[in-house]
């Protein structure tokens, strides 16, 4: 595989994000909203962070480590949001991550490029299992998950210490066996 790697649903272009793209990843990124709901995205979302994200993702997809991709409309090429695997090749397994723009929040978008890096997570790096995790008061993200053929291992109570306070996460996953579109 190499790094330029393109992914394509019915409405989504998944594909390396470009340096032009930072701002448009720093606003959207940026709101309070979204590090609500993240692990890893801060807030005030710092200057040239979203450069050095995209840097590290370049990185991480030369490297086969990650798999990183930026969500564009089809219609319009507007970036809203971004997904990706984070892969353990020694057990043949990724975790799943994404985030949405509050703007494209409850359109799909989400749940279509899920499905989509799901597919090529099996197909195309040959995994046999993806797992993701969600904050338990973001339920939201748990019907994604679900969408997308995911079903529910557990959850760790107080696991994620956030914003001062402890979290509940949601653990779920799909095995290469029970995806329908192999």
């Amino acid at each position: 595989m190499t790094h330029a790697v393109v992914l394509q649903t019915e409405r989504l272009i998944l594909k390396l994000p470009v340096l032009q793209d930072a701002g448009r990843i720093q606003t959207l990124a940026g709101d309070l909203r979204i590090s609500k709901v993240t692990l890893n995205i801060p807030h005030p979302y710092p200057d040239g962070a979203a450069e050095k994200f995209i840097e590290e993702i370049e990185n991480g997809m030369r490297n086969t480590t990650r798999y990183t991709f930026a969500l564009y409309q089809k219609t319009d090429s507007i970036l809203v949001g971004m997904i990706g695997l984070g892969l353990h090749k020694e057990h043949e397994r990724a975790e799943l991550g994404y985030w949405i723009g509050v703007d494209y929040w409850g359109k799909g978008f989400a749940t279509e490029a899920a499905k989509e890096v799901i597919r090529f997570g099996f197909e195309d790096l040959n995994l046999n299992k993806i797992y993701a995790s969600y904050f338990a008061f973001n339920p939201a993200s748990g019907r994604v998950q679900e969408k997308a053929g995911m079903k529910q291992e557990g959850m760790f109570r107080e696991h994620i210490l956030k914003d001062g306070r402890y979290i509940d996460m949601v653990y779920t996953s799909i095995l290469r066996s029970e995806c329908s579109t192999l």
